[in-house]
Order: C-alpha cells, then sequence, then structure tokens
C-alpha cells in the first residue's frame, strides 16, 4: 500500500513538472519598482509626461499624434500620453483650459477663429507652434445627384461632431461661398447612414487624404466626393488639393479621375509656459527629441505624410515656439551648403513654366508650393529622401509670454 501512494506522489508531481514552464516568465524592468515607494513611483511617473490632445480615434489627427508618442518614448525620460478628443476645433480649448494638456494637433484657421471670433486674450503670447504638420484635405461626400456645393443650397449637411476641424472649416467654405445649408452636428458613422438613407444630402470631414473611411465605400454606394475649386477666397488659411482615382477609386464623379478640394494646414501647437518652469521644462525636452529623431517619421510604419513635412515652414499669423526654433536653427547650421542649392533650386522652379499657374498664390500660400516642388525634385532627380535637407528660413520674431 506504501508503495502505491509513493507511486502515486510520484505521477501527480511529475504531471505538474510538465505543465510547469522551465523559466519563469521575465518582469520588464519598468514594472518591478523594487524599493520604491508609491510617491516616487507618483513622482517618477510625472516628472517628463507631456499630455498631447490629438482629436478623434479615427482621424489623421490622433494617429499624428500616437506616432508622436511612439517615436518619441524614452521610458521615464520622457512620456508622451495621447488624447483622444472632441477634434481640432476644440483642441484649442483644451491647450488652453484642460488640466495636462501642454501640446495639440490644431489647423491655421482655427487659430484665427479663436483670435478674431472668439477674441481670446493674449492667444499669440500664450500658443505658439512647433513645426506645421501635413494638410488634411477637406472631403465633402453626396449623393451623385448632387454635382456641386451649390446643389446643396438649403438642404441638410452634416459637418462632423461639434468641436471637430470640419465643424468650423465647413462653416467657414459655405460662408464664404454664400450657400445656406442646413448645418447637421454628427459622428462619422451616424453622418454616412443618414447620407445613405437621404437623411441629409452630404457629409463634410476634413482629414489627410487617404482613409479607409472613404477608400472603403463600395462602387455601387451612389455616392462620389465634390470638387472645391482652389480660388483667392481661400488663400488665406488655405491650400490647393485633390483627390485621385488611385487614393479613392469608387468616388469619382462620373468620367473623372481626380477631384479638385482645398486643403487645411495642420499644425502642432504648444502652451507657451514661462522659460524654466517645469511644463516648459517637459515641452522643450519634447521638441528636441522630436529633432533629433525627426528620421523615424520618415520611415514606415509611420503615416506617409510625414513625408511631406517640411520642418521650416511657418504658419501664417503665429509664432513659432523658442525651443523649436532653436533645434531649426541647429538643423540649418549643420547642412548649410545643402540648404543654399535647395533654395537655388526652388527659386528656379518659381521661375519656370509650370509653376506660372500659381502666380495669383499669397506669400503665404508658398509653403504648399515648397511641398508641391519637393515632390517635382523627386520626380526630377529620382530622389528618395526628400526631407534631408532643411530649407533657410527668417527668424521668427519673438514676443514674450505674459501668462
Amino acid at each position: 500500500m506504501r508503495n502505491f501512494v509513493l507511486a502515486a506522489i510520484a505521477i501527480i508531481m511529475a504531471a505538474r513538472a510538465a505543465v510547469l514552464p522551465v523559466n519563469a516568465q521575465k518582469i520588464p524592468e519598468a514594472l518591478k519598482q523594487t524599493g520604491n515607494t508609491e510617491a516616487s513611483i507618483k513622482e517618477k511617473r510625472n516628472a517628463w509626461t507631456v499630455g498631447v490632445a490629438g482629436g478623434l480615434m479615427s482621424g489623421t489627427y490622433m494617429t499624428f499624434a500616437n506616432e508622436i508618442a511612439r517615436a518619441l518614448d524614452d521610458g521615464d525620460n520622457l512620456r508622451i500620453l495621447p488624447i483622444v478628443t472632441y477634434g481640432a476645433a476644440s483642441n484649442i480649448d483644451d491647450l488652453l483650459y484642460l488640466r495636462g494638456v501642454d501640446v495639440a494637433v490644431t489647423q491655421s484657421d482655427v487659430f484665427e477663429y479663436f483670435k478674431t471670433e472668439r477674441k481670446i486674450w493674449n492667444l499669440n503670447n500664450r500658443i505658439h507652434y512647433i513645426i506645421r504638420l501635413p494638410v488634411s484635405e477637406v472631403h465633402v461626400l453626396a449623393r451623385r445627384d448632387i454635382r456641386s456645393l451649390e446643389d446643396l443650397r438649403g438642404k441638410k449637411v452634416s459637418f462632423g461632431p461639434a468641436g471637430a476641424g470640419s465643424s468650423l472649416t465647413g462653416s467657414i467654405i459655405f460662408q464664404r461661398l454664400g450657400i445656406d445649408v442646413e448645418q447637421v452636428n454628427v459622428d462619422e458613422a451616424t453622418g454616412m447612414q443618414k447620407l445613405k438613407s437621404g437623411e441629409i444630402s452630404a457629409l463634410i470631414r476634413l482629414v489627410g487624404k487617404p482613409i479607409g473611411f472613404f477608400s472603403n465605400i463600395p462602387a455601387d454606394a451612389n455616392l462620389h466626393l465634390l470638387p472645391i475649386p482652389f480660388s483667392k477666397t481661400f488663400a488665406d488659411y488655405y491650400t490647393i488639393g485633390e483627390f485621385t482615382a488611385d487614393q479613392y477609386p469608387n468616388l469619382m464623379p462620373e468620367g473623372q479621375t481626380k477631384v479638385d478640394t482645398i486643403a487645411v494646414p495642420a499644425v502642432l501647437a504648444a502652451f507657451n509656459w514661462p522659460r524654466g518652469t517645469e511644463r516648459q521644462k517637459k515641452i522643450e525636452r519634447m521638441v528636441e527629441r522630436m529633432f533629433a529623431n525627426w528620421g523615424k517619421f520618415q520611415k514606415p510604419p509611420f503615416h506617409s505624410k510625414w513625408r511631406d513635412v517640411n520642418l521650416a515652414a511657418t504658419v501664417p499669423g503665429w509664432t513659432r515656439l523658442d525651443s523649436a526654433e532653436r533645434e531649426l536653427q541647429k538643423l540649418q547650421a549643420a547642412a548649410p551648403s545643402a540648404n543654399t542649392e535647395l533654395n537655388r533650386e526652388f527659386q528656379a522652379y518659381l521661375k519656370s513654366a509650370d509653376s506660372k499657374r500659381d502666380a495669383q498664390r499669397t506669400p503665404e500660400s508658398r509653403d504648399a508650393l515648397f511641398s508641391e516642388f519637393l515632390a517635382w525634385r523627386d520626380r526630377q532627380n529620382g530622389l528618395s529622401a526628400r526631407n534631408e535637407a532643411i530649407p533657410e528660413s527668417k527668424p521668427v520674431s519673438r514676443s514674450k509670454s505674459r501668462n
């Protein structure tokens, strides 16, 4: 009996050993926190954490915020917290008033609205920009019986959720064109349902192309993108954009392979905290790491639009953050010969016959033309990395924050 019991125990122990791993799982060092008090852990976690207001979960701006976090993460030395928000328009409110937000993705026209319409006190000094991000194109999706923006007069149009960039930019577009529409503010999924059912005639989204929301629409949906021709009406804060059949094959008007639209420059903005304060130092570290690691943004799996960013591009009406200006000057000093040659080629391009169609552009639209020049230069020279050289730019005058 005793031998039977011993044999049974041996079998049980052997079975247990068979299911246990040979080696214990390795615990990440960041989770161990051996010997640290809760107070020290809390202080360490918050010391170099920067909150970045992104945008709607499904939008390109939120993608930018997520990718900034991924590229710049340095553990306890720098941690970026991307924050889902109501959108680019409300992000200025968040940057001004929401606790924990030091940086935000917004748009150039949003800043102007807050300055001229909302009349926010001392806005030019309180919010500065780090870099100008890629443009976002205005998508106006409508039923195929709607052939132009004028056909939307008096009809219901979804401008996206209140606070989204499209809710402001869409209003500006129709106001400037003198087209009265009945504005509806719903999210994109609800807007698509209402569009398919005929409850609304069109929906507007302001997002970087291409995006699955539009490219995944089937050919039998009876929907297409409406054109927004560029004119002097939009020359202050907007640039030329277009959609092609390669990007949205099922949304082209009948017999066309492209659709003209306008685009809005996005901006990575920061609250201009007084120099030497804790939050100013956090933003400064983020900016330094962003410029030092800019090459990461230029390669997959990061969004292809990062390759359209010109770090020296200015934003009309805005002031560049001091730390960003210093980092930009360092890059320029590191490659002066490349900068000079690039600017020489750009001046030649401006005088070429190909650029005559842009003769009516305002100086503020010059940055968009520079992006077009880079694409042309790539085609001419067979270059694959067009953002490695940083063009020269005039120093931006500084104004001291009173906040």
